[in-house]
């Protein structure tokens, strides 16, 4: 008898343990244990590419940069090659970095400011159904949320060396951000920064139309920092 108890309460446990291992919200492997944030239901774009999201404080935000090349209502955005194209536009585009299709896959595109201006765009939206190019004050909440500017940028880089460049200073993704430095394209055409830094438009412009704030993320301190930029950024959407 006692041997059937046994049997029944391992295989009991083993179940237990298997649906946890399934279950969305618990702490990736490239995370710290003390996670304070959880994850969401996450969020298919236009195009059938699906994302992460992770639940901060009252916000949800998608958990990878975003990948599609179109509009939500189906409008197409080109991609720039080459760097006259880029440098010369005056309408949403975008490109993978170096032109290197093989980047998309982890750090998602790059996209020049016309695609996040509603005001220069027709008032289009590229994120997702329900979703949203965060606002300047939308990333401040998630700052001020995850401690301020001189320690959030390390509670939301991904953990360790094999997409930052060393040394990753104090990278925890506590907050499963999980960000990723896909560089930029600078006004030029030219490309920089990938493995090294993270850049992400907000909507918001700064004195003039012409440039937005941007956050940004580096490989050599724990701080996010904030600029205006005219080239090409990574956007994370956050939900309505």
């Amino acid at each position: 008898m006692k041997k059937i108890i046994y049997i029944i309460l391992s295989i009991t446990m083993l179940t237990a343990c298997k649906k946890e291992s399934n279950n969305p919200t618990t702490t990736p492997t490239n995370s710290n244990s003390t996670a304070i944030s959880k994850y969401g239901n996450g969020v298919t774009d236009i195009e059938g590419n699906r994302y992460k999201t992770v639940i901060i404080g009252s916000q949800e935000w998608m958990g990878e940069n975003l990948k599609v090349s179109t509009y939500n209502d189906g409008t197409i955005l080109p991609n720039l090659t080459q760097n006259s194209e880029w440098k010369n536009n005056t309408t949403g585009a975008w490109s993978f970095y170096n032109n290197d299709a093989t980047n998309n896959s982890k750090y998602g595109k790059l996209y020049n400011w016309y695609t996040v201006s509603y005001s220069m765009n027709g008032n289009k939206n590229v994120c997702p159904t329900s979703w949203h190019v965060p606002s300047d004050s939308e990333w401040s909440i998630l700052i001020e949320y995850l401690g301020g500017e001189s320690t959030a940028g390390g509670k939301m880089k991904e953990v360790g060396e094999s997409n930052w460049q060393t040394p990753n200073i104090n990278a925890t993704n506590k907050s499963l951000f999980s960000a990723l430095p896909g560089g930029n394209r600078n006004d030029d055409g030219t490309y920089y920064g990938i493995r090294k830094y993270g850049n992400w438009w907000s909507s918001t412009s700064e004195l003039s139309q012409n440039n937005y704030w941007n956050f940004h993320l580096h490989f050599d301190d724990e701080n996010i920092g904030k600029g205006h930029e005219v080239g090409g950024l990574s956007i994370r959407c956050v939900k309505d």
